[in-house]
């Protein structure tokens, strides 16, 4: 059972399994929570304009992602109730709290890119 943070005496440790931190780290770790959050950080989108803007995402993975994300606390979901239906995500105040550690990590990957897979022996982005 993992320990929670209102225990007295528990003090956070990333390295210890029962963490509550570990369930945080592999949620925001996840490549379509990453980006999901990207693209709903600069205002409100509907899931089909998520679809669009985050290339290789399928429908099920964008709603499993916008489902866990909302569940816990970084996306809120509106829906409209409108015909035809009208429902949108953007970014909670934890989102967005977020997003700052998230942009950084998006702009080392950019800037990276070429050559993170080279050194790992996997094909280099320059290559022809």
């Amino acid at each position: 059972m993992p320990r929670t943070l209102d225990q007295p005496g528990f003090t956070p440790d990333l390295f210890d399994a029962g963490c509550p931190s570990r369930a945080v780290l592999d949620m925001i770790a996840d490549k379509w929570s990453i980006l999901v959050l990207s693209a709903v950080h600069h205002g409100a989108h509907r899931n089909g304009e998520l679809l669009r803007r985050i290339g290789g995402i399928s429908q099920k993975a964008l709603t499993r992602t916008l489902r866990d994300l909302e569940a816990n606390g970084l996306v809120q979901r509106t829906d409209h109730h409108e015909v035809p239906p009208r429902v949108d995500y953007a970014l909670t105040a934890t989102g967005r709290s977020l997003f700052p550690v998230l942009n950084a990590l998006c702009d080392w990957a950019l800037e990276h890119a070429d050559i993170v897979p080279s050194a790992a022996g996997g094909p280099s982005m320059t290559s022809s």
